[in-house]
């Protein structure tokens, strides 16, 4: 195989080199033309003498100077400034070159021979290591006109990620993708061309040029902007309905460069209009740090996060117990590849199962209890209220007992901002929930708390979810009124603050 692409490589410098002889012999023959009119008969001797002694030695010299400069070793298909400043450099390095072959052969032509030969060899050159490449980006060009099904792509951004992003979509032949047009805030760009895409308007002419120029998709390229801008920014190219993604941030990316690879769409937390609420646990970790914990509803997406940060702080054992055998796989194939170390269990299991709670107790006699394990969502609680009061107030009721029983040092109950003067059945079951806490702590040495959380983006049961996919079916997004205001925080920011 190294072998196949070795002959590969050598056959590809052997075809460049020749174009390289072939224009150098044609550029000063050329020059020689030009200075007498493309009149071949009216060339002196001597100067046709000249040209055969000298030209050999000047192809030789220019593919050692070639060489020196890494002209060869180049992929054609991906040439760009850095190859024409390497064509610079050797022919700057030739002009001495060429004056010592002069002085030793003692060859006198015309002073136009020299500089229109130099010149045009030079433009060949160049022309030959850029040829391929402008052939690649005509052909994907003419594909993806013609190409009905191609994404109608508009980019947001006239920056350097927004440049290697549009450059990249140019250049894959994997993508069946068209760049239409660039959006940017700066007033100095419109109208100017970003490789070959018109930058068409500022933010505020996104809808309209999105139906414009037929726009399938959006891409933010805008990795370096604040949270708020990219939140504005974002909700109107919701208005447009196009497919959206967006680069990730700038510390995520490696001198600058973009891949499409990269690309992800975008993301609740892109839309949260403020940077995230980073909180010092270190304390808190090092009172976990060497000790068992459980946490009951581990599969979940509090309970999971939840995991992943007690994870971090090195506990002696974490019990991860959930009935959703699919959710607790997902965590334990999780923590077992980014954690390879950690001592943890995955049971499945009910928390309204009295005895298979007692019995895990018993088992690991947990240190710290985070109790996640709950019904949450409002509208089929509504219609299973039983099965609410089974599993919330039972379950809870349980596990608290458990704890107490097995002198767990702490027990942490994951409320709800809904058990406050409760308007629905889940908001009072988890009131009870909270009632049980407070009788709890009132007789026993463990300490009970309870945690009550508003909107966390993103988790099971809460509001954005319910939007995403409104909005995937073209709507409506149905909200309490208009004028509504919510206030959001994300899992890991809700799940810090436990």
């Amino acid at each position: 195989m190294k072998e196949k692409h070795f002959f590969l490589r050598f056959q590809k410098m052997f075809l460049l080199g020749v174009l390289d002889v072939i224009s150098i012999l044609g550029a000063y023959f050329f020059a020689l033309l030009l200075r007498f009119e493309f009149k071949f008969s009216e060339i002196p001797a001597r100067f046709v003498e000249g040209y055969l002694t000298t030209i050999p030695v000047w192809c030789v010299i220019t593919i050692i100077i070639f060489f020196a400069c890494r002209l060869y070793r180049s992929i054609l298909g991906q040439a760009s400034v850095a190859e024409l400043e390497m064509v610079i450099v050797a022919y700057v390095l030739l002009l001495p070159c060429y004056y010592a072959v002069q002085q030793i052969t003692g060859v006198s032509m015309p002073r136009s021979y020299y500089v229109m030969g130099y010149i045009i060899s030079f433009c060949m050159t160049a022309f030959f290591r850029f040829a391929y490449r402008l052939f690649l980006y005509i052909i994907h060009d003419f594909t993806r006109k013609v190409d009905s099904k191609a994404d109608r792509i508009m980019v947001i951004g006239a920056g350097s990620a927004g440049q290697m992003l549009i450059r990249e979509l140019q250049n894959s032949s994997k993508l069946h993708s068209k760049v239409c047009c660039v959006i940017d805030d700066d007033p100095k760009k419109l109208g100017r061309l970003i490789e070959g895409t018109e930058i068409v308007g500022d933010r505020h002419t996104i809808v309209h040029m999105a139906k414009k120029y037929k726009i399938t998709r959006i891409i933010y390229a805008i990795p370096s902007s604040d949270p708020e801008n990219r939140a504005d920014i974002l909700n109107l190219c919701k208005a447009t309905k196009c497919k959206l993604q967006t680069v990730p941030g700038i510390y995520q990316l490696i001198n600058d460069e973009v891949r499409i690879s990269q690309l992800r769409d975008v993301d609740v937390t892109d839309l949260l209009g403020r940077e995230q609420v980073s909180v010092n646990n270190e304390e808190i970790l090092a009172d976990i740090r060497g000790k068992v914990i459980l946490v009951t509803g581990g599969g979940g997406s509090i309970g999971s996060e939840l995991c992943r940060q007690i994870a971090r702080a090195n506990p002696k054992k974490l019990v991860i117990f959930d009935i959703y055998e699919n959710n607790a796989y997902a965590i334990q194939q999780e923590l077992k590849h980014d954690y390879p170390n950690l001592d943890f269990e995955t049971l499945i299991g009910s928390v309204r199962n009295t005895n298979r709670i007692n019995s895990v107790m018993s088992t690991y006699r947990p240190d710290i209890v985070f109790h996640a394990a709950a019904h949450k969502h409002v509208p089929l609680m509504e219609d299973s209220p039983e099965e609410a009061v089974k599993n919330n107030v039972f379950g809870t009721y349980n596990v608290a007992v458990c704890a107490d029983k097995y002198a767990a040092e702490r027990f942490v109950l994951i409320s709800t901002d809904k058990a406050v003067n409760p308007t629905n059945v889940m908001g009072a079951t988890k009131r009870l929930c909270e009632m049980v806490v407070q009788a709890m702590a009132q007789r026993s040495k463990t300490r009970f708390a309870a945690v009550r959380f508003g909107n966390v983006l993103g988790s099971n049961g809460s509001v954005i979810p319910l939007f995403k996919d409104q909005i995937a079916a073209g709507g409506p997004v149905t909200v309490t009124h208009p004028d509504i205001v919510r206030y959001f925080m994300t899992i890991s920011e809700a799940v810090s603050l436990v």
